[in-house]
C-alpha cells in the first residue's frame, strides 16, 4: 500500500476517532456505574443481602430516616457499619448514616446514654432507638418499634398458674415474650383480683391457660373488657376452663372434649401421640401465604359459631387422620368411632367487629375492628416448643394482627444460619490424608513426569 499525504490524514482521523470514542465509553461506563449498581450475592442464606423480611419492615417507613454512629475507629468498625446500613440504604434512599466521635462530642454522648463504640442511634419522626449489636437482626427489630406509631401493651393475666411471660419453664413463655419485647411490645402482668380493672392501654389481654378457676368479679371483668371492644388472645388447654365457660359462650366457641392425636407425627420421629401438625391454614388474613408446619402438643379442637354481631373464621385445621381422643391417653391409643370425634380439627379461630372507637353503638361514628383470637393450645408457645417449625412466625403473626399492625404480620422471625461444620472421625481422617499426603504425591508425580518428557525430548 502507497502511503501519502491522504492516508495518513486518514489514519490521524481514525485514531483521534478512536480515542474519542474510548473516552466517550469510559465517561458512559463511569456515569452507568454511578447511577445503577448491579450486586451479586453468593454467601450461604445470602447473609449481604437484606432479607425480605427487613425489606417489608422498610416500606413501612415513608418518611427519612437518620442512622447516627458513634465510634472513634475509622477503620474496621467504620467500614462495618458503612456496609451493613448500606444494605437499607440500597432500598431506602432517605436513609442518612452519619458518623460522631465520641471523644470529640462528649456531651452529646451524655445525652443520648451511648454505652459502647459502635453504638447506633436510629432516629424517625421524633422517635429514637439504640442499636448496640451491629448486625440485620437487631437493626430490622429496632426499625420494626419505629414503624409502630404508638405503644403497644400486651397484659398477661396471671394469678391462676397461667402461662408466664417472665418465667423460665418448660411451660412459660419468656422466650416468645422475649421475641415481642424486640419487636417494640411492652408487657404487663395483670393480677385482676388485686387491680380490679383492665388498665385502659390494654391492647391485647392474653389469657395463657389458667390451672385454677376464676372468680366471678374477675369473669366478669373480662367480659366487659371483651363487650367494651377489647382484643384477646385466649391460649386455652385441653385440661379445661377453669371457670371461663361464659367467655367461650360470648365468643361463641365450644371445645371438643378430649386431646388431639395425630399418627402423621410418626413420619416426623415423634412418638408422642398428643402432638398435632397443621398445615393447613385458612384463608384469613393473619395466616395468608403461611406454608410453615406448625406443632401443637396436647390440644384441644374447637367449633366456632359466631354470635350477634361477630364474624369468625378457623385458622388451623389438623390432618384427616387426626381425632379427639376422650379416653385414657395410656398403652396403645387407638380412634373409636363410639366415643372419639374425627378429624380434621380446627385448632384456631380468629373473630372480628366493629365497634365504635368512644364505646358506644352510635350510628355513623368512628369505627375500629374489635379482634379476637381464640387457640386449643398454649403449648405450642411454650419454651419447650416454640422453636418447632413455624410456632413463633405463628405467634408473632397473630400478636401483629390482634394489635391492628397488619402491615408486619407476614414478616417472620429472622433466624440465623449455623456456620458450624461437623465431621465425623472418618471424614476428618480422609480430608487430612487428602492434603497432608495425596495431594502432594500427585503433585510430586506430574513434576516427575514432566521432567521425564522434557528429558526425553
Amino acid at each position: 500500500m502507497k502511503v501519502t499525504q491522504r492516508s495518513r490524514r486518514q489514519i490521524r482521523l481514525q485514531n483521534v476517532l478512536f480515542v474519542l470514542l474510548f473516552l466517550a465509553l469510559i465517561g458512559l461506563l463511569g456515569w452507568l456505574s454511578h447511577h445503577y449498581r448491579v450486586q451479586a450475592d453468593w454467601t450461604a442464606n445470602n447473609r449481604h443481602t437484606l432479607s425480605e423480611a427487613s425489606v417489608a419492615v422498610l416500606a413501612q417507613l415513608p418518611e427519612p430516616l437518620q442512622v447516627t454512629a458513634f465510634t472513634a475507629d475509622s477503620g474496621a468498625l467504620q467500614q462495618h457499619i458503612q456496609d451493613l446500613v448500606g444494605r437499607y440504604q440500597r432500598h431506602k434512599s432517605d436513609l442518612r448514616l452519619s458518623f460522631v466521635d465520641p471523644d470529640k462530642e462528649p456531651q452529646r454522648v451524655r445525652e443520648l446514654g451511648i454505652t459502647s463504640d459502635g453504638e447506633l442511634v436510629l432516629a424517625y419522626e421524633g422517635r429514637r432507638e439504640h442499636v448496640t449489636t451491629l448486625d440485620e437482626q437487631s437493626i430490622t427489630n429496632t426499625l420494626q418499634r419505629l414503624s409502630r406509631s404508638g405503644e403497644r401493651w400486651l397484659v398477661f393475666v396471671e394469678g391462676h398458674g397461667e402461662r408466664s411471660p417472665f418465667g423460665q419453664a418448660n411451660h412459660d413463655l419468656q422466650q416468645w415474650a422475649q421475641q415481642l419485647e424486640a419487636k417494640g411490645f411492652r408487657l404487663q402482668g395483670l393480677n385482676l383480683a388485686t387491680t380490679g380493672v383492665v388498665p385502659d392501654n390494654t391492647s391485647v389481654l392474653v389469657i395463657a391457660g389458667p390451672q385454677t378457676d376464676y372468680l366471678p368479679g374477675e369473669l366478669k371483668l373480662i367480659e366487659d373488657y371483651v363487650a367494651g371492644g377489647g382484643n384477646l388472645l385466649w391460649l386455652a388447654d385441653a385440661d379445661g376452663l377453669y371457670g371461663l365457660e361464659p367467655l367461650a359462650e360470648q365468643l361463641g366457641i365450644t371445645f371438643e372434649p378430649g386431646v388431639i392425636v395425630d399418627p402423621t407425627t410418626r413420619m416426623f420421629a415423634i412418638d408422642d401421640p398428643t402432638f398435632a401438625i397443621v398445615g393447613d391454614y385458612g384463608l384469613h388474613p393473619l395466616v395468608e401465604g403461611f406454608n410453615t408446619l406448625t406443632i401443637f402438643p396436647y390440644a384441644a379442637g374447637l367449633t366456632l359459631e359466631p354470635q350477634g354481631d361477630w364474624q369468625g373464621e378457623t385458622l388451623l385445621m389438623t390432618t384427616a387422620r387426626s381425632w379427639s381422643e376422650t379416653g385414657e391417653m395410656a398403652g396403645q391409643v387407638s380412634y373409636d368411632e363410639l366415643v372419639d370425634i374425627p378429624g380434621p380439627l380446627s385448632l384456631a379461630a380468629a373473630l372480628s367487629r366493629g365497634r365504635a372507637v368512644d364505646g358506644s353503638a352510635e350510628p355513623g361514628g368512628e369505627e375500629r375492628q374489635q379482634r379476637v383470637v381464640v387457640v386449643g393450645d398454649g403449648d405450642f408457645l411454650a419454651n419447650a416448643y416454640l422453636g418447632n417449625g413455624g410456632n413463633l412466625d405463628l405467634g408473632m403473626s397473630m400478636v401483629n394482627w390482634l394489635s391492628r399492625d397488619d402491615q408486619l404480620i407476614a414478616i417472620p422471625a429472622k433466624t440465623a444460619v449455623d456456620p458450624s461444620l461437623s465431621l465425623s472421625q472418618t471424614e476428618a481422617a480422609v480430608i487430612g490424608f487428602g492434603f497432608l499426603l495425596v495431594l502432594p504425591g500427585l503433585l510430586l508425580l506430574s513434576g516427575l513426569g514432566i521432567w521425564l518428557r522434557r528429558r526425553k525430548a
